[in-house]
């Protein structure tokens, strides 16, 4: 094993004007850890028909509605869809599962959504072992989210991929889409696949969000308090985001293809449940600027 001592430290060169680049980032990130965690006064939010389209969102774990919700967000503001986050479970710590759904409802509160419950304290166990090894347990689960998709006829829903690596996440999947499979043949929506902990293996959508509209994001993110206490991870989305527009170049975009210019967005990936499966939304990669209508790509399912 090889030990270095006394290694002389390469000072900082002011030559470098990367330096500067990076230390201010650092200070921003910093500098964040002094931001209010909720209790930010409301924002103004748009009116939502009563019989506009329903966009539900099946979040894992309180605090995943914020994560993923660029496109969920965009629905609510531009395309007036009511956007509706079904809180799948509510956390494994029962001591904190309270907590976990007024934060919850806190945040959807400030950002626009509405929220869906499921069984007192949420769902519990929803992984793929609790698939394999639990099969009543199971269909009871999928039951819920049946009736669920039953009473709301959404237009879109919204739910982790089959290998977002968490397993609260990954069982969300299967629970989702063993749901649309008992639905009556007739039913069609848009699926939109997220990413967070294991990426989409395919994304063929890309969703720019405005620094308006991802400031919002962050405050209703905040809410989940004692979550963000623990791990600021809040601070850190700007950064993900940003990243997700060096892949989404690549990987929506086309191999070669030039970067978008906007700094931040999301990756998805989009198709259509019609006919008891899952069918391709379009061919190739779409990338959905701040300026483009987001309700366009949901209007050819009819």
């Amino acid at each position: 094993m090889l030990i270095f001592q006394n290694v002389p430290k390469i000072p900082p060169s002011n030559m470098n004007p990367y330096q500067k680049y990076v230390e201010e980032i650092a200070k921003h990130l910093e500098g964040g850890r002094s931001l209010p965690l909720g209790g930010i006064p409301p924002i103004t939010k748009p009116e939502i028909k009563a019989n506009a389209p329903v966009a539900l969102v099946f979040a894992p774990h309180p605090d995943d509605e914020c994560i993923i919700g660029a496109l969920p967000l965009r629905l609510l503001r531009e395309a007036r869809m009511n956007v509706k986050d079904v809180a799948v479970t509510q956390g494994s710590n029962h001591a904190r599962q309270a907590g976990r759904l007024q934060e919850l409802t806190n945040a959807c509160g400030f950002i626009g959504f509405s929220v869906v419950t499921t069984v007192t304290n949420g769902l519990e166990k929803i992984n793929p072992k609790t698939r394999k090894d639990d099969p009543a347990r199971w269909a009871a689960a999928v039951k819920v989210i049946e009736d669920i998709l039953l009473k709301n006829k959404p237009r879109v829903v919204i739910f982790p991929n089959a290998q977002d690596s968490n397993s609260t996440h990954m069982g969300t999947h299967y629970l989702v889409m063993d749901a649309l499979s008992q639905m009556p043949a007739p039913f069609k929506c848009y699926v939109v696949e997220t990413e967070f902990w294991g990426a989409n293996a395919k994304p063929n959508l890309m969703v720019e969000l405005s620094s308006h509209d991802l400031g919002d994001l962050l405050a209703a993110l905040s809410f989940h308090v004692e979550e963000v206490k623990r791990n600021p991870y809040h601070l850190r989305l700007p950064a993900w985001m940003q990243d997700n527009v060096r892949r989404g170049a690549e990987l929506v975009g086309g191999q070669g293809g030039a970067a978008p210019e906007f700094p931040f967005a999301t990756l998805y990936r989009m198709s259509i449940w019609k006919n008891g499966k899952l069918e391709e939304a379009y061919t190739g990669g779409k990338i959905m600027t701040a300026q483009q209508a987001i309700g366009s790509i949901f209007d050819v399912i009819d």
